[in-house]
């Protein structure tokens, strides 16, 4: 009778602590009026501007004014030049003058002056030659026309039950290519397009998105041509602005009527952040038996440029930020304190690759070695992270969780959502999503986790478009999104065990070899290796390959990965154990050099596997023998 007491009392105080943290998320929220504050007065927030630091130093001394602890940033870099924007206007002189909706790229330097515009049809290598000495002081279009079709549905929605269903019931997650691209192929056209651009210097290079109309526009980062990025110290960048679609359309279809087309930019710009480091914004609630052990909530806190970076990721930010705030009214009201530290990260750097993030990652948690995306150790504070939980796509209501493949935290968040059915949250399922500040985690063996979210109009309205501003957040989803996420760290951190984590690609590829060794009894029959293979890497919406020739070196094996559009690499001395060989090599893909770790199994005409990618994760690897060697 005691322990039925006693247990009764226990789940009184869990269901005390929710009513606590669904009054102070769902009844006394904030969320709304610090998202105002990010977006509205410091928006945006582009990395490296003057903007992002005022908005850094605001955020501190907010989270300060709460009461959060040890609230300090966190240094990352270098990441290269920031950028501000002070002033721009285009318009057209002729046949006709009219506004240009048109907004700069990120980088993009300062530039004035009147110039006729040019369409710049380059289908080969050979249309080159043809455009040479003739783009000085010329607008060059990039783009073909874009055909505009009204809507007829509405551009925001939500998950439907059907669509839940489907995750809910998604088995374990695999990546299916879409498209196949040979490593180190490809782009060398588009490579040659921007060199002949930044040798002609034209007034500016105008295009226009493939999605947006209405006046929206998605904007990013100026482009480069050879080597180097815009924001380089020493990168002379060509000007470059994204065009409304109707209006970039209009100007083209005059051009192929024959009728000259002139006009007029004055764009000033300016570098900034002379010393090129960066800062990710970081707080505590300190724990209490379990002090030692952290549960890390976060979002990106950089933007671009064009709108205020509102619901990429302000809303994110946001609901970060008030979790924090809910959670220590929390504690004040109920008296309880929380027994791991509770750690708020807001990250920086996110746009352009997740920088920030992985800098942390590989601060703390990770050994990443000199200019390498993969781990080549862990760190012993690895071990003391119980769970990353990260919120960036847009201001839709929760409707669950991805698991990122991690079945065994399944049972203990449909646990978790269990108060919030009334939320509409309920989903839980074992689908992978990636792009954002989870992954790095993810990919070190630490639970990283994104929330499934409402799409809302995200994608096809402001996700890095000049309309993503305050007006596009949802008041009621914020709320919802904040509590419950609330309601998650504060599981976590009073768990007596950490959540469990999943078996790296490496981990389940040797204990599929333990099933196949001990199904032969033990004992496994060795290949000869040498010869000419060719390999397929799956990553989720693409698939690279290449092809290795093996040959013997005695009793090891030298490997000789060639690819197309760069020079063979080769990796000597690689010991075959039962028929597995493990090495690692540099190679580019979409623009990156990155370090890929091979785990390959082969049999006598076939080989799987997982390459590892560092943050980018592992991914399943296939592949045939081509022939043997004589």
């Amino acid at each position: 009778m005691a322990l039925v007491l006693c247990f009764g009392q226990l789940w009184a105080q869990d269901d005390d602590i929710t009513d606590i943290i669904k009054k102070h998320g769902l009844e006394e929220s904030q969320v709304m009026e610090t998202a105002s504050w990010i977006t509205d007065v410091y928006g945006p927030r582009l990395t490296g501007s003057p903007m992002l630091d005022k908005a850094t130093d605001w955020a501190k001394g907010q989270l300060e004014e709460w009461g959060m602890s040890n609230v300090h940033l966190d240094e990352w870099g270098p990441f290269g030049r920031g950028w501000q924007l002070d002033h721009f206007e285009m318009h057209a002189e002729s046949p006709s003058y009219w506004q240009v909706i048109a907004y700069p790229k990120a980088w993009s330097p300062s530039v004035k002056g009147a110039g006729e515009v040019v369409y710049l049809d380059i289908r080969d290598s050979m249309d080159i030659d043809k455009y040479k000495g003739k783009l000085s002081g010329k607008f060059v279009l990039m783009d073909t026309i874009r055909n505009v079709k009204e809507p007829f549905e509405a551009h925001a929605k939500r998950h439907d039950a059907e669509g839940l269903f489907q995750m809910a019931t998604a088995g374990k997650p695999t990546p299916r290519p879409r498209r196949r691209n040979r490593i180190g192929g490809g782009f060398n056209l588009n490579k040659a397009i921007w060199k002949l651009l930044e040798k002609e210097k034209p007034l500016a290079v105008l295009d226009r998105s493939y999605k947006g109309d209405l006046g929206t526009v998605f904007v990013s980062g100026a482009r480069t041509g050879g080597n180097g990025r815009a924001r380089d110290n020493d990168k002379q960048v060509v000007p470059q602005a994204t065009l409304s679609v109707e209006h970039y359309n209009r100007i083209l279809r005059l051009i192929d009527k024959g009728i000259a087309v002139k006009l007029n930019i004055d764009m000033k710009a300016q570098y900034t952040n002379p010393d090129g480091m960066e800062h990710n914004i970081i707080a505590e609630i300190p724990g209490t038996d379990l002090k030692d052990e952290v549960v890390i909530f976060g979002a990106h806190f950089d933007s671009w440029h064009t709108g205020t970076g509102a619901t990429d990721n302000g809303a994110g930010s946001s609901v970060m930020m008030e979790v924090a705030r809910i959670l220590l009214e929390t504690i004040k009201e109920s008296g309880v304190q929380p027994r791991r530290t509770l750690r708020l990260a807001l990250w920086t750097g996110e746009e352009q690759g997740l920088y920030g993030s992985r800098a942390y990652v590989d601060e703390f948690y990770a050994d990443f070695g000199e200019s390498s995306f993969t781990p080549q150790s862990l760190k012993p504070a690895n071990e003391k992270v119980s769970a990353y939980y990260n919120l960036d796509n847009g201001t839709g209501k929760i409707r669950g969780v991805y698991l990122q493949g991690n079945a065994a935290v399944g049972p203990i968040f449909r646990e978790w959502l269990e108060p919030f059915e009334d939320l509409e949250a309920r989903t839980i399922t074992l689908n992978n999503t990636g792009g954002t500040d989870h992954l790095p985690f993810d990919a070190v063996g630490i639970p990283g986790f994104q929330f499934i979210q409402d799409p809302m109009a995200y994608f096809s309205r402001t996700h890095h478009s000049n309309m993503d501003n305050w007006d596009h957040l949802e008041a009621d989803d914020l709320m919802q999104a904040s509590t419950i996420i609330a309601s998650f760290v504060w599981n976590t951190s009073q768990r007596d065990e950490q959540l469990p984590r999943k078996p790296s690609e490496e981990e389940k590829q040797e204990e599929k070899r333990e099933k196949k060794k001990k199904k032969q009894g033990g004992a496994m029959k060795v290949h000869d290796l040498s010869g000419d293979w060719e390999y397929t890497i799956d990553v989720p919406g693409m698939s690279y390959g290449g092809d290795m020739d093996i040959a013997k070196n005695g009793e090891l094996y030298d490997i000789t990965i060639k690819s197309d559009g760069s020079e063979p690499t080769v990796i000597k001395g690689v010991e075959s154990k039962d028929n597995n060989l493990k090495f690692s090599f540099n190679t580019s893909a979409q623009g990156m050099d990155i370090k890929l770790k091979m785990n390959l199994d082969f049999t006598e005409k076939e080989l799987e596997g997982t390459v590892a990618a560092g943050t980018f994760g592992s991914f399943p690897v296939d592949g045939k023998r081509k022939k043997m060697k004589e």
